[in-house]
């Protein structure tokens, strides 16, 4: 059996720099650079030799000359028409082939470089294999040494130089290195001014902070207290809406509002400091000087310390009052706080006592008024009766009355005792008259007590007139009886109203001296310090990159 003779196959070999090539189709027809050593050609020289191929002497000789392809060459080929059939694209298969070389693979095309790196392990198209690429793409493009092109067998000779496409791609590429570059220093140096802005305007002012609250700051001790003032429960209110209120928070609300805002005045600072020496206090030199008073410092000064050191809050939902007060020394501060307690109590007092004078003194007025005016009529009626000698008009009246009636009886009885003897025959003329003087007498005096009745006398008034005098006095005693009791009732009212008046300060928790200093939270004040220039710091920045950038528009 003859064995089919086969030539050697031979690949021919692409510059470095022509790996910009479309496809490997057009990859002859690009400029390929020949090292030092590689002698250039005629171009009139032929570029294979003629072997004589006939059948003489030589038989066969020209497939003699080649070589059989190995079993592994032909597992090579076949891997090769596969990677052909995947589609890979231009690109990849020129990334493939930078790979290659840059890892030392003998490769002899685009696609055997990717059979290499494949049978190496390693995946030409990974992100970080073609990132690398791109630091050392200058390098790739130079020329392949001695070495890389005595792998490789050389069947093409170059011909001509390097277009000016390669040298155009070379300094594009140089361009572009060198703008990364100083975007990179550009960078490193805004950072660098970032950094030291921020050391200079954030940490810096933290840090002094930090060492006057952790150094320098003079510990104060503070002193809680809460106390509330309620209103008398007693009595019933008129307004529904009052009594609906009563024994709640906002039954006191307003009393409670004018205690924090007294507290809070300049007038409690100015009594606690001419009654505890709340200057002389805050003056002491062992107070670190942000905290401490000028030894002559106005009262503007001392109050606007005072302000800070003396935290009055008030609690609507409970009606309860907190006061905080914080000095250099604990005993001094329990003696501010109950200092202040006392006076919002004695203004508490005031207040109420002011509204219950105000509503009891009408009531005794009134009460007064009446009890005056009773006692002057009495007096007027003690007066007429001992003026006309009367205890009672109407007595008098009456036994007027009944002596008249007892008078016209015995008048009656005498008309009718001279009738019957008038009609006698011979008539007694002795008893006759003296029985005509008799009911004449009895008239007269009959008419005298009519005319007392209602007619003056020459001792004085008459009796009706007497009467009516004594019985309009007696009228006017009983009015003023009458408004007397009025009197009396609308005191007891007053009385009862004051008595709701009244406020009852109580306190909840008294002022106990701390056995260690409350103030300065160090940590916490750092961090707010740290935070407030942050803030500034960030605020500032914004403005500017916003000026800056409307000034570049």
């Amino acid at each position: 059996m003859i064995t089919k003779p086969k030539a050697k196959k031979f690949r021919i070999r692409r510059s470095p720099l022509s790996v910009f090539g479309a496809s490997d189709a057009h990859e002859a027809e690009a400029p390929v650079v020949l090292p030092p050593s590689v002698p250039r050609r005629d171009m009139n020289e032929p570029l294979f030799e003629t072997l004589d191929d006939g059948f003489g002497p030589g038989k066969f000789a020209t497939a003699a000359q080649g070589e059989i392809t190995t079993a592994g060459e032909a597992a090579a080929e076949g891997e090769i028409d596969a990677i052909r059939g995947e589609g890979l694209t231009g690109r990849q298969l020129r990334t493939a082939r930078r790979v290659a070389q840059r890892n030392g693979l003998p490769a002899t095309s685009d696609f055997d470089a990717v059979r290499l790196l494949r049978r190496a392990g390693i995946d030409p198209f990974q992100r970080a294999n073609m990132l690398e690429l791109v630091v050392s793409d200058t390098q790739d493009k130079l020329p392949a040494t001695t070495d890389d092109r005595d792998r490789l067998p050389q069947t093409v000779k170059p011909i001509a130089p390097p277009s000016t496409e390669i040298r155009a791609e070379d300094n594009r590429v140089r361009d572009i290195m060198r703008i990364q570059q100083d975007l990179a220093r550009r960078r490193r140096r805004r950072m660098a001014l970032l950094y030291a802005r921020l050391a200079f305007f954030v940490l810096l002012p933290t840090a002094l902070a930090g060492y006057y609250y952790y150094k320098i700051a003079t510990p104060f001790y503070a002193v809680k207290a809460a106390f509330v003032i309620n209103k008398s429960e007693g009595g019933a209110s008129a307004s529904p809406v009052a009594s609906f209120l009563t024994g709640t928070q906002f039954a006191s609300s307003q009393d409670s509002i004018n205690a924090q805002a007294f507290l809070d005045s300049r007038d409690a600072m100015v009594r606690l400091d001419s009654e505890h020496g709340f200057k002389k206090l805050f003056s002491d030199p062992s107070i670190d000087p942000l905290q401490r008073l000028a030894p002559n410092a106005t009262n503007e000064a001392a109050y606007r310390l005072y302000q800070r050191n003396v935290v009055v809050g008030y609690d609507p939902s409970e009606g309860i009052i907190n006061l905080e007060v914080a000095t250099p020394y604990p005993q001094k501060s329990v003696e501010f706080a109950k200092a202040l307690i006392g006076y919002a109590e004695e203004q508490v007092d005031k207040m109420t006592l002011r509204m219950r004078d105000d509503q009891m003194k009408g009531a005794h007025d009134s009460y007064d008024d009446a009890e005056k005016k009773l006692e002057a009529a009495n007096t007027k009626v003690v007066q007429l009766q001992q003026k006309y000698s009367v205890m009672s008009s109407d007595a008098e009246v009456s036994l007027v009355t009944s002596q008249i009636a007892t008078l016209s009886a015995e008048l009656d009885r005498d008309n009718l005792d001279l009738q019957q003897m008038m009609s006698a025959q011979t008539p007694t003329q002795a008893r006759i008259d003296p029985l005509k003087q008799r009911i004449s007498l009895i008239t007269q005096q009959i008419a005298d007590l009519r005319q007392k009745l209602t007619v003056n006398n020459g001792d004085g008034e008459s009796l009706a007139a007497i009467q009516s005098q004594i019985l309009a006095a007696q009228a006017e005693v009983q009015t003023r009886q009458l408004m007397l009791a009025q009197s009396l009732q609308a005191l007891e009212s007053a009385r009862v109203t004051a008595n709701e008046q009244t406020r009852y300060f109580s306190v909840g928790v008294q002022p106990v001296a701390p056995d260690e200093p409350t103030y300065p939270r160090a940590f916490e004040n750092t961090i707010v310090a740290f935070l407030i220039f942050a803030g500034l710091y960030l605020m500032l920045s914004m403005t500017a990159s916003i000026l800056r950038e409307q000034v570049s528009a």
